[in-house]
């Protein structure tokens, strides 16, 4: 896939002014966006990764359209995942409802300079070593197997790791907030604000995230144009779907199950195509091997779809179920959280304008989600 450098200006260009105009439109006067506002702002973002998906496939062809859709829908299915890390932060420091856009859109941004940064990387490395991808299907096979075994767990909340403390201890820190500001002066003295730590955390989690979805976006692509723009519109929508569907997140009790299910896939994907392409001389004696046919671009869409499908309405009816049998026990119901956390962290903070977190020496972990109902 040759694209010119025109269009790739162009393309950075629209994006950069998207993040603009979130920023001037939305996020530079503090406000809780109500439910109808994070919907349509939402169904826009993925109508315009759908009309530059259909813009792919008409110019580009199938094959690559095909490549930038399946890539796009695991990219948001993984973005979705990531948001109940970010309800916990948010809840953890208590970040007032109308200051989460800002931490949001912040975090976005970092984001997407980072994992930037990571694909040319991944990019280049794969233009050198084909025994890349060796690496990335048995990280992401791995990746798969933790994936399932974290339903199991019962942490909900979030444990800071080792950056964040380290800001900590190397920048003074306010206890409370000081309206939408990063930094404030305090009797002559600069100090950063719970806003700017909670901006840090979430950062520093999509660290973790870009780990896991870079090599799974790149076993579906190797167009590097596809990759960046398949990652950046999957984060663009991201601030408006966490408003959308903060209090519905814990309903979805089997999506790590299906993630799972995709990373496995796409790792298993991953070493096949390591095989076609081996240069390893105690592999085959450093011959190809095409003994096992290479995943075709349709059978990857169709797998992750499907698995989306399935893991929603069952993580749905089995919400519903429990609900009427807690409902019909007079006791309360599980996995549905009213308010949700995102909301439950504005109360908290409206009270005591301090983070719940702050001076923790919890292990240093990535939270996982909640186990399923039993």
């Amino acid at each position: 896939m040759d694209v010119p450098i025109w269009v790739w200006a162009i393309t950075v260009g629209v994006i950069i002014a998207m993040i603009a105009f979130d920023f001037v439109g939305h996020v530079r006067t503090p406000h809780a966006p109500s439910l109808r506002e994070a919907a349509t702002w939402s169904a826009v973002y993925v109508a315009l990764a759908v009309v530059f998906g259909i813009l792919v496939w008409i110019f580009a062809g199938g094959q690559y359209g095909g490549e930038y859709f399946a890539g796009y829908i695991t990219e948001k299915s993984l973005s979705v995942d990531n948001l109940f890390v970010f309800v916990l932060i948010m809840a953890s420091f208590a970040v007032p409802r109308e200051l989460q856009q800002k931490v949001l859109l912040f975090g976005i941004a970092f984001a997407l300079v980072l994992r930037t940064i990571f694909i040319f990387l991944g990019a280049a490395a794969i233009e050198n070593f084909s025994w890349v991808f060796y690496l990335f299907g048995a990280f992401l096979i791995y990746t798969a197997i933790a994936q399932a075994r974290a339903g199991g767990g019962e942490d909900d909340e979030f444990k800071e790791n080792g950056f964040l403390r380290l800001t900590r201890r190397i920048i003074p820190t306010t206890n409370e907030y000081h309206g939408d500001r990063m930094t404030t002066k305090l009797d002559g003295k600069r100090f950063i604000t719970p806003l700017a730590i909670a901006l840090v955390a979430i950062g520093s989690a999509d660290i973790l995230f870009a780990v896991d979805s870079i090599p799974a976006i790149f076993g579906l692509t190797e167009e590097t144009f596809l990759v960046f723009t398949a990652n950046a519109f999957s984060l663009l929508g991201l601030r408006q779907l966490f408003f959308l569907i903060d209090g519905l997140l814990d309903r979805l009790v089997y999506l790590h199950y299906g993630l799972a299910v995709i990373l496995g896939f796409i790792g298993v994907k991953l070493l096949i195509h390591a095989l076609h392409e081996n240069e390893l001389p105690f592999i085959n004696g450093g011959e190809h091997v095409t003994a096992i046919p290479e995943i075709p671009t349709w059978l990857s869409l169709a797998v992750i779809v499907v698995t989306l499908l399935v893991t929603t309405v069952a993580s749905l009816a089995r919400s519903r179920r429990d609900a009427r049998d807690a409902a019909a026990a007079g006791g309360p119901v599980d996995g549905v959280v009213e308010p949700s956390a995102g909301r439950d962290a504005a109360a908290v903070a409206g009270e005591t304008g301090v983070p719940t977190v702050g001076r923790q020496t919890g292990d240093e972990s990535r939270p996982t989600r909640p186990a399923p109902p039993a």
